[in-house]
C-alpha cells in the first residue's frame, strides 16, 4: 500500500497485510491518530486482540532510531551545527546565493534562510509511531488531526540555528508542504515552541496551496517567489525536493540532478536525516517500471549484494 507523506513523498508499507484483515474482520469505521478500531469482531478478547496487533512494522526501526538513538540526535545537531558555521560566510560573500531559483546572485537583497518544516524543524515522529502502534495508515485527514493537535517538538539544533540567524538580521521562511488549511495551527505550534516567525508583516511560513502556484508539492514556485525579494543563504530540508525541483525519478537520475551541486551540500544546502519517509523511497517503489509488482518486491530489487 502507497501513502502519502507530510512532505509530499509516499509511505509504502504502512499496514501489515494481517492487520488489513483484522481491520476488516472487525468492520471497523475510520481511525485517526492514536484511535484503535472501535467496534472489535465479537469473538475478540482484550488479549486476542493484543496477541494479535502487529509486533513488526516496516517502519519501526527508522522510528525508534529517531526517538531514541544519541546517533540521531547527534546527526541533527551536526547539521544545523554545520549550518551556523557556513552563515557566517554566507553574509559575507555578497555572490553567495544556496537557491536555484535566484535570477542572479541576489546581491543586495536582504539575506534569508529557507527551511522545511516536517522532520527539518518540527520532529512527527510520535505521529509515526501511532501509524505503528495502531496499524493505521496514513492519510492526509489522518495527519491534518495530528497538525491540529500541535504536539509537535523541535529537532534538535533547529531552534538554536534559526534563533542565530534572525539575531544576524537573517528573515526565516519556513517553506512547507502541510496545507494552508492548517497553518494557523502550524504557526501556534512553532510559536509554542519559540521558533521566530518574523515581522507580522511578512508571511514567513509558505504552504502549500495558499496560492494558485503552490498547488503541487514541488517547492521551486515558493522559493522562488521568496527569491525575489531575498537572497536566500542557505537551504534546510531532509528531502531533496527542499533543494531542487522535480525530486521524482529513478535513483540514478535523482542522483544525476544533483550532481553539479555537490559542493553545496554541508554549506548551502545542509541536509536533516529522516529515514522515516520522504521522495527518496518513492524513487524505488513509484518510479521503477518493470521491477516486480509489490513495492517490497521493488524494494528489494534495490538491494546491493555486491
Amino acid at each position: 500500500m502507497t501513502n502519502e507523506s507530510p512532505c509530499g513523498a509516499r509511505h509504502d508499507g504502512r499496514v501489515l497485510s494481517v492487520m488489513a484483515a483484522l481491520v476488516l474482520a472487525a468492520g471497523c469505521a475510520g481511525r485517526g491518530p492514536g484511535r484503535v478500531a472501535t467496534t472489535p469482531a465479537p469473538t475478540a478478547s482484550p488479549a486476542s486482540t493484543a496477541t494479535a496487533r502487529p509486533t513488526e512494522h516496516e517502519n519501526l526501526n527508522a522510528v525508534l532510531w529517531v526517538q531514541t538513538a544519541v546517533e540521531y540526535e547527534a546527526s541533527a545537531r551536526q547539521a544545523y551545527a554545520a549550518a551556523r558555521a557556513a552563515l557566517a560566510s554566507a553574509l559575507a560573500d555578497p555572490s553567495w546565493s544556496a537557491a536555484i531559483e535566484q535570477r542572479g546572485a541576489g546581491a543586495g537583497l536582504p539575506p534569508a534562510v529557507v527551511l522545511d518544516l516536517d522532520e527539518t524543524v518540527l520532529d512527527n515522529a510520535v505521529f509515526q509511531a501511532r501509524l505503528i502502534e495502531t496499524g493505521a495508515a496514513y492519510s492526509e485527514a489522518v495527519w491534518r488531526g495530528w497538525v491540529e493537535e500541535r504536539h509537535a517538538t523541535a529537532i534538535p539544533g533547529a531552534l538554536e540555528f534559526v534563533r542565530e540567524a534572525e539575531a544576524r538580521g537573517v528573515t526565516v521562511f519556513y517553506v512547507t508542504n502541510r496545507e494552508a488549511v492548517s497553518e494557523a495551527a502550524t504557526r501556534e505550534n512553532l510559536d509554542r515552541l519559540g521558533f521566530p516567525l518574523g515581522p507580522p508583516a511578512r508571511d514567513t511560513v509558505l504552504c502549500r496551496g495558499e496560492r494558485p502556484d503552490w498547488a503541487g508539492s514541488d517547492k521551486s514556485s515558493r522559493r522562488a517567489a521568496v527569491a525575489r525579494e531575498y537572497r536566500i543563504l542557505q537551504l534546510v530540508g531532509d528531502d531533496l525536493g527542499d533543494f531542487l525541483p522535480q525530486a521524482r525519478g529513478l535513483p540514478e537520475q535523482r542522483r544525476e540532478r544533483a550532481a553539479p551541486y555537490g559542493g553545496w551540500w554541508g554549506t548551502r544546502w545542509i541536509v536533516v536525516p529522516n529515514p522515516m519517509y520522504g521522495s527518496w523511497e518513492r524513487a524505488v517503489t513509484d518510479e521503477a517500471p518493470g521491477l516486480p509488482g509489490d513495492s517490497a518486491g521493488r524494494k528489494r530489487a534495490r538491494l546491493r549484494l555486491r
